[in-house]
């Protein structure tokens, strides 16, 4: 377990303690309680249904998928999922909130307690508990830019499926709130009940932070609204421990209150007065029946899962031997794990070997020159100009001799280049490494007769030449040669 960070304050350190609520809108064609489709990036009130609108007489019906995906992450996190759950209704005025309510789950969620485990830069772990995971239909947006006097409404967006995600108060610093909303989004997107698009809103936090000395009961907590990236959530808990300890040595009192994350100021201001249960007059929802699943339906779901992070992290260091940073760095995305199984299969039947006996070699590559030439490339690995069977061909020709380190590096740049296979590249280019004796011996001869000086100096005991040698000749051979034959060839000539 980590240490706890701290606030240095004027009477001493200060702990700080952050609860998460995340936002993650639903994998879903339709919204929660219609069938509106939820596209992002749709034109303005493209994408409202009657209910979304909450036109007189429009009755919410369910959305099975939704359900589904919320039951699908539950397990993901080891919670307890509630074969009885229920809706109510959070009444508050929004422009944006057509009902004049929001449909949630305040009382009996569908998923109950569960947890995370985070990976915090140092190594070490530690386990967040999670209070709950209940649905709920998302609000429209307010467009404030569009014109200097009013304001806009888009209600595309309103009535979009949510996980709200709650944490256990569990979580003691900046690195530790950014390391869990990253294992969660990954989470979330092995699952595939939310696809992670902070910056298209798909998922985002409502960050609580209060301050207290060590060991003191929990202070009174903030809640900074709807931040959508994993640094803007570090930077509003560390901004708003430091201005609560300011604010409390100050002779302050801390409110609860809603605040507001600025990103260009890394701040957070006030909004207004928060709110607690009984001022939104919560009751359960009369046009809605309780949600009732039964067991198998719960083992559906379960069997319905990938492989997730931590076990597949744990399977690439168990039977690959792979370590932890490469086991890490492959598993960071579902689609990146894909790309390398499936790379790593090939490769090992090419060359018919064991996984394990290939495992290291794919890994290094992938995480180092693909990761690098895609970088540059603007592309991610579902784009890739390589493909995973490409790259076994190109692993398997280096391996038994064809091409030698530099070649393979020229091969792979063409391959980047064109989408051609390293099989016609070697040969429409004549990229083939050269082993025989014949051809490197007489290049070697014509380094050494062009530079009489340098052999003398070898000779009468500068051993260090060597390296000159070996890099005139591959010169001369524009890099075809076999190094290990060259280093042989020329010791020979050399010492003979």
């Amino acid at each position: 377990m980590s240490d706890i960070w701290t606030v240095k304050g004027a009477t001493g350190d200060w702990e700080i303690v952050v609860g998460l609520e995340v936002h993650a809108q639903v994998t879903a064609n339709s919204k929660l309680f219609s069938g509106a489709a939820t596209n992002f990036g749709a034109e303005p009130n493209a994408q409202v249904s009657l209910v979304d609108a909450a036109m007189p007489g429009m009755l919410p019906v369910i959305n099975g998928e939704c359900v589904r995906q919320a039951v699908r992450t539950g397990l993901a996190i080891d919670a307890q999922i509630n074969l009885w759950s229920r809706f109510d209704r959070k009444n508050y005025f929004y422009p944006d909130l057509p009902q004049g309510y929001q449909i949630s789950q305040l009382y009996h969620p569908i998923v109950g307690e569960g947890h995370l485990d985070i990976t915090l830069d140092d190594g070490t772990t530690k386990r967040i508990g999670i209070e709950r995971i209940h649905l709920e239909q998302d609000a429209g947006k307010s467009v404030h830019d569009l014109h200097p006097t009013m304001s806009f409404v888009d209600l595309n967006r309103c009535g979009c499926a949510l996980m709200e995600i709650v944490s256990k108060p569990d979580i003691r610093s900046p690195a530790e709130a950014g390391a869990y909303v990253a294992a969660l989004r990954q989470l979330l997107r092995y699952v595939g009940s939310c696809d992670g698009n902070m910056d298209e809103g798909s998922m985002r936090a409502d960050v609580n932070v209060s301050v207290r000395k060590a060991g003191a009961e929990f202070g009174t907590r903030t809640e900074t609204k709807n931040v959508n990236s994993v640094r803007f959530i570090m930077q509003a808990v560390e901004h708003e421990a430091r201005r609560q300890v300011d604010v409390i040595e100050g002779g302050g009192k801390i409110i609860q209150e809603t605040r507001l994350f600025d990103p260009g100021t890394g701040t957070t201001r006030s909004m207004r007065g928060k709110e607690d249960a009984h001022d939104y007059r919560y009751f359960p929802d009369p046009d809605l029946l309780p949600l009732v699943i039964d067991d198998a339906y719960v083992a559906d779901c379960r069997a319905s899962l990938p492989e997730l992070p931590v076990a597949k992290r744990a399977r690439y260091a168990a039977d690959l031997g792979l370590s932890p940073y490469l086991a890490g760095v492959l598993t960071a995305e579902q689609e990146t794990a894909a790309w390398f199984e499936t790379a790593l299969a090939a490769t090992a039947g090419r060359l018919n070997k064991p996984l394990a006996e290939v495992a290291l070699r794919v890994a290094n590559f992938v995480s180092g020159d693909l990761f690098g030439a895609l970088k540059k490339l603007g592309k991610d690995i579902t784009d890739s100009p390589v493909s995973p069977e490409g790259l076994a061909e190109l692993l398997a020709l280096a391996a038994d001799g064809t091409l030698s380190g530099p070649l393979m590096k020229q091969v792979f740049e063409a391959m980047l280049e064109t989408g051609d296979s390293a099989g016609s590249i070697v040969e429409t280019r004549g990229l083939r490494q050269v082993s025989d004796t014949g051809a490197i011996d007489a290049a070697i001869k014509a380094v050494l007769d062009a530079n009489p000086d340098k052999l003398a100096e070898y000779r009468s005991g500068k051993d260090k030449l060597f390296g000159f040698f070996v890099g005139q000749v591959m010169r001369a051979m524009a890099g075809k040669a076999a190094p290990g034959v060259v280093n042989d060839r020329l010791k020979a000539l050399l010492d003979g």
